[in-house]
C-alpha cells in the first residue's frame, strides 16, 4: 500500500497532467477563434456590443432578439481592449476552455474508481474540448462560451451545497446559473433543475433557507433586465419573449420539417453517438453500481442537465444543432463512465490509457474532417477585406446599406431599424408598433435602397432579379467584387424607376 505522501505525490502529478491537457486544449480553442471562428449570427451580437459600449441601451434604441448579458460582457471588454472580434472571440474561447477544466477536474476529484481517475478527467476533457460543435461555436461572439462556463459551474456548486450549511454556496449556484439564462435562455433549464436536485437531496441545514439563497442570487443577473422592462416594458417582452415563441418562424414554412431533420442529427454523427451510446451504457451502470448514494445522485444530475436541456431545445422552433452543444459537457461526465463500464467487460480496467486514446482518436479524427469540410466558409478576416472597401469608398457620416458585420467592422452606426437584419421579415406588425419596436419592415428597406437613400450598398444578395429590381447598376456610377459581396458606391441621377420588387428569400431566422 501506497504511503500518504507517496499518494499526494501521485496525485498532485495526476492534476498537473491532466491540468496540461486541458492547457493544450485552450490554446487550441484560442488559436482557433482567432483564425477559422466565426458564425454568421455573431455579427448582430457583436453589433449590439458595440452599440452598448455607445451608451444605448437593448430593446429601447435598438431591435435585440436575446437575454442581453452577454452583449454586455462583450461591450465591458470592448471597453478595455477596443471594439474588435478578435477580443470577444478570445474570451469566449477561454470560457470554454474553463468549462473544459471544470468538468475534468471534477472527474479526477470525484470518480470513485482511484486508477481511472486522471484517464477520466482526460477522457472528459477531450471529449469536451475537441467537440466540433464545441470548438466551432464555443469560439466565437455569441453566449455559447459563456454559457458553458456558467453552467458548468454552477453544477460544481450546486453538487458541494448538499453536505455544507449555510447560504452563500446556494447563492451562488443560483446567480451563476441564472447568469447563463440571462445570457441565452437556452440554458434556462438549469436553473430549475439545480434547485429541485439541491432541494432533494440537502443532507445539511435548512433546505429552504438553501432555496431561498439560491432563489435570491437567481434574481441578480437579472435586475439589468428588469431596469429595462422598467423603461419599455413592451419593447423588453417582445425582444426576449415574443420575438422568438412567435416570430421567429415568420416567412419560414420549412420550419417543423427543420427541427425534424435536426432531432435526427445524431444518426450521422459519429461525436453524437459515442456520446450518447457511451452515456446510456454509464447511467446504466450508475444504477447498478454500488457507489454512494450521495455521489450517484452527482452524476444522475448531469443526466437530468443534459435530458431537460435537450429538451428545452427541442421546443425551440426553429433548433439548431449548435445549440445542443450546451448538453456535451455533462454527457461528457456520462460517457466517460460509460467508457470504464464498456472497458471493465471487454478490456482489462486496470489499463485505461489504450480506451481512453482510442475515443481521443475518433473524437479528433471526427473534428478535423468537420473542419476541413468547412475550409471554405467565410471568416472575421475575409469580412475585415470588406470593410476595408466600404471605408475606402464611404465618406464618413453617409449612410450605408450593409450587414451587421460591416456595421461593427466599419464602426459606423446602422441607420434606425437596421441594427438587426433578421427582424426585417416582420412585415405584418403595425407600422406604429414596428416603429416602438424599432424595426424596419422589407418592404420599406427595398423602397429606400431602390430610391437611392444610401451613399454605398454592400450585399450578398446574389440573385440577379432582387439586384435588378433594386436598379443598383443604374443608381451608382461604381461597383467592386470582394469575394461573394458587392459594393456599389458613387451614388448617380436614377435614369429610370426601378422594375417591380422581386421577393428574395429570408435566410434562417436566428
Amino acid at each position: 500500500m501506497l504511503s500518504s505522501p507517496e499518494l499526494a505525490r501521485r496525485r498532485q502529478s495526476g492534476f498537473l497532467l491532466f491540468s496540461g491537457v486541458a492547457a493544450i486544449l485552450a490554446v487550441a480553442l484560442v488559436v482557433y477563434s482567432q483564425t477559422k471562428a466565426f458564425a454568421w449570427d455573431e455579427g448582430f451580437h457583436l453589433l449590439a456590443a458595440q452599440l452598448i459600449k455607445a451608451g444605448r441601451k437593448p430593446y429601447l434604441d435598438f431591435c435585440f432578439s436575446q437575454t442581453p448579458l452577454n452583449a454586455y460582457w462583450n461591450a465591458a471588454w470592448m471597453s478595455v481592449f477596443g471594439e474588435s472580434w478578435r477580443t470577444a472571440h478570445a474570451l469566449a474561447a477561454l470560457l470554454t476552455a474553463g468549462a473544459v477544466f471544470l468538468i475534468a477536474d471534477f472527474l479526477f476529484t470525484r470518480f470513485p474508481i482511484s486508477r481511472w481517475r486522471l484517464a477520466a478527467a482526460i477522457a472528459a476533457a477531450v471529449l469536451v474540448g475537441l467537440n466540433g460543435t464545441v470548438l466551432e461555436f464555443g469560439t466565437v461572439a455569441q453566449a455559447y462560451g459563456i454559457c458553458l462556463f456558467l453552467t458548468v459551474a454552477a453544477f460544481r456548486i450546486t453538487v458541494l451545497v448538499p453536505d455544507r450549511p449555510g447560504w452563500l454556496l446556494p447563492a451562488a449556484a443560483g446567480f451563476l446559473s441564472s447568469a447563463a439564462a440571462g445570457s441565452s435562455l437556452l440554458t434556462a433549464s438549469t436553473v430549475l433543475v439545480l434547485l429541485v436536485w439541491l432541494l432533494v437531496y440537502n443532507r445539511t441545514g435548512r433546505p429552504w433557507l438553501k432555496a431561498a439563497a439560491f432563489a435570491a442570487g437567481a434574481l441578480v443577473p437579472f435586475l439589468p433586465v428588469l431596469w429595462l422592462f422598467l423603461q419599455g416594458p413592451r419593447q423588453v417582452w417582445f425582444g426576449i419573449f415574443q420575438y422568438n415563441a412567435i416570430y421567429r418562424t415568420v416567412d419560414w414554412p420549412g420550419a417543423t420539417r427543420h427541427n425534424f431533420e435536426i432531432f435526427t442529427y445524431w444518426i450521422d454523427s459519429s461525436q453524437a453517438l459515442t456520446l450518447g451510446l457511451l452515456s446510456a451504457a454509464g447511467v446504466h451502470f450508475i444504477a447498478k453500481s454500488d457507489w454512494d448514494r450521495s455521489l450517484r445522485a452527482e452524476f444522475y444530475l448531469c443526466g437530468w442537465l443534459a435530458v431537460t436541456t435537450a429538451a428545452e431545445l427541442c421546443v425551440a422552433r426553429p433548433t439548431f444543432q449548435r445549440y445542443f452543444l450546451f448538453t456535451v459537457p455533462f454527457l461528457a461526465i456520462l460517457s466517460v463512465v460509460g467508457l470504464y463500464a464498456v472497458t471493465l467487460r471487454m478490456w482489462n480496467a486496470d489499463r485505461p490509457v489504450w480506451p481512453v486514446f482510442a475515443v481521443a482518436l475518433l473524437v479528433a479524427l471526427a473534428t478535423a474532417k468537420s473542419l476541413y469540410e468547412k475550409r471554405e466558409v467565410y471568416t472575421w478576416p475575409y469580412f475585415e477585406q470588406i470593410a476595408r472597401k466600404v471605408d475606402e469608398v464611404t465618406p464618413g457620416g453617409a449612410a450605408l446599406f450593409a450587414d451587421e458585420q460591416i456595421y461593427f467592422l466599419t464602426h459606423r452606426r446602422p441607420p434606425p431599424g437596421m441594427e438587426l437584419e433578421d427582424s426585417h421579415k416582420l412585415e405584418l406588425l403595425p407600422a406604429d408598433i414596428a416603429r416602438s419596436f424599432h424595426i424596419l419592415p422589407k418592404s420599406e428597406l427595398d423602397r429606400r435602397v431602390a430610391a437611392g437613400v444610401f451613399q454605398t450598398v454592400a450585399t450578398f444578395e446574389d440573385d440577379d432579379d432582387i439586384l435588378k429590381a433594386w436598379g443598383l447598376p443604374h443608381l451608382y456610377a461604381h461597383q467592386a467584387e470582394v469575394g461573394d459581396c458587392t459594393v456599389f458606391w458613387d451614388r448617380k441621377p436614377v435614369t429610370k424607376p426601378p422594375e417591380k420588387l422581386v421577393t428574395s428569400s429570408v435566410p434562417p431566422p436566428r
